[in-house]
């Protein structure tokens, strides 16, 4: 079928730079483009951002693009925002899982579709790592959600195996998983954490959005080098990369998972805790920069005008030429 379609198609994109590129080599012969795909800005602001945004660039509804003047926006109201969407969070988190979240503990978020190739329970690959790099620099706290397929056996023993974590951990690192995940419980938490994780297993993620989503609202993503994040990604600027280049990846599964869980313990240990709990204002500089370099271009305004230009108007000469 997908044979078929590529044959009959006029214009091809793959929906990120690295897709279109491991889309030539999987169907050679073809040409295959790329348009990265993007998010609805307004609909994935938070309310406190929508109110600071509205402030500081009033068309940036309009025209996205405007959140790159974000920028100019004082740290001290991105913080307030943030501070305000995470308390919204936290109070979600407790009121129905009765956690004992803390709005002033370091959060990470993961949520997105529980299957096996996502590796949601990487961040839990080594306890004993987690739990020295918990004593060290805590306190530190981890908010999960996201459905598996009912047939997707793997899925669900990802998920189980984040709530045998989640028990294990008890008193050190403080773990939740949300239930009946949806587009309002996406918003709550795309705005609300500190760090967006992502850990697919590469190259298996065609874009991702979800990082796109916390960008719009100031919040850096800890991920892997694939899909949209090889774009987005600029090291220490707009958040962190966890492992290597995917041209590097050519090992095992397991001896993936070794490497990536141990980049990632670094990570956190070595700069993203550290600087959240003493650097506090480069934080919130890295939390300007995501919105103003990555929500402003991540966003389905540009994404639509990319496919105008490239896809729709070169279809568009192909049809009046017949």
């Amino acid at each position: 079928m997908t044979d078929l379609a590529l044959h009959g198609s006029q214009y091809i994109n793959g929906v990120a730079m690295k897709h279109g590129e491991v889309s030539r080599g999987m169907f050679p012969g073809y040409p295959i483009h790329s348009i990265t795909n993007g998010v609805h800005a307004a609909t994935w602001t938070a309310p406190a951002f929508q109110s600071l945004y509205d402030r500081h660039l009033p068309d940036w509804r309009r025209d996205p693009l405007f959140l790159r003047y974000a920028i100019s926006i004082p740290p001290k109201e991105i913080w307030e925002a943030h501070a305000q969407a995470k308390l919204s969070l936290t109070e979600y988190i407790n009121r129905e899982t009765n956690a004992g979240f803390d709005k002033d503990a370091f959060t990470i978020g993961f949520a997105r579709r529980a299957t096996a190739y996502k590796r949601g329970s990487l961040v839990f690959h080594n306890l004993d790592r987690l739990r020295e790099v918990a004593a060290q620099h805590g306190p530190m706290q981890i908010v999960f959600a996201g459905k598996a397929h009912p047939q997707d056996q793997e899925g669900k023993e990802m998920v189980r195996q984040v709530h045998q974590a989640a028990e294990a951990l008890h008193g050190v690192v403080t773990v939740a998983y949300l239930a009946n995940y949806d587009m309002e419980l996406a918003k709550l938490l795309c705005a609300g954490v500190d760090v967006w994780l992502n850990s697919p297993l590469p190259p298996m993620e065609a874009s991702g959005t979800s990082g796109m989503k916390a960008a719009v609202n100031g919040v850096p993503s800890l991920s892997i080098l694939d899909g949209w994040w090889i774009e987005g990604h600029v090291e220490g600027v707009t958040g962190w990369a966890i492992g290597g280049e995917i041209e590097e990846q050519n090992m095992p599964a397991r001896d993936l998972d070794d490497r990536d869980a141990a980049s990632l313990y670094a990570k956190l240990a070595d700069v993203l805790l550290p600087c959240f709990s003493q650097n506090h204002q480069r934080y919130v500089e890295i939390m300007r920069y995501c919105i103003a370099m990555n929500g402003s271009f991540f966003n389905t305004h540009r994404m639509l005008g990319q496919y105008i230009v490239n896809a729709y108007r070169l279809s568009g000469r192909f049809l009046q030429s017949d």
